[in-house]
């Protein structure tokens, strides 16, 4: 992994960089890092169980829910009619090794 590399055709940013990136911008909120801690220590949940635990509208956790998952940082499972929440694995994977990389860099 190379972040420092250009993307062939790109000369500014790396697929790494912009990876961290997005990955940074949805650990910009602090309910969203609420919510992975939360999903890390029960390793699942639905979206009613974070907020009960959450002082937030069901609709805000749905929009926090809606970041993480499209960043990749977390995944949502169907059981209709309600969406089980977990930690993608092999993103959280990558995210521990880009941004050690990264901060290891400055």
């Amino acid at each position: 992994m190379n972040i420092r590399k250009p993307v062939r055709g790109n000369d500014h940013y790396t697929e790494e960089s912009i990876q961290v990136a997005r990955f940074c911008k949805a650990l910009g909120h602090p309910a969203r890092i609420t919510i992975i801690l939360m999903l890390l220590e029960k390793d699942s949940c639905m979206c009613g169980d974070i907020v009960k635990e959450i002082p937030l509208a069901q609709s805000t956790v749905s929009q926090h829910l809606k970041e993480l998952k499209e960043a990749g940082i977390i995944q949502g499972n169907i059981s209709p009619p309600k969406i089980k929440y977990c930690i993608n694995k092999k993103n959280w994977h990558l995210l521990q090794q880009v941004l050690k990389q990264f901060l290891d860099m400055i």
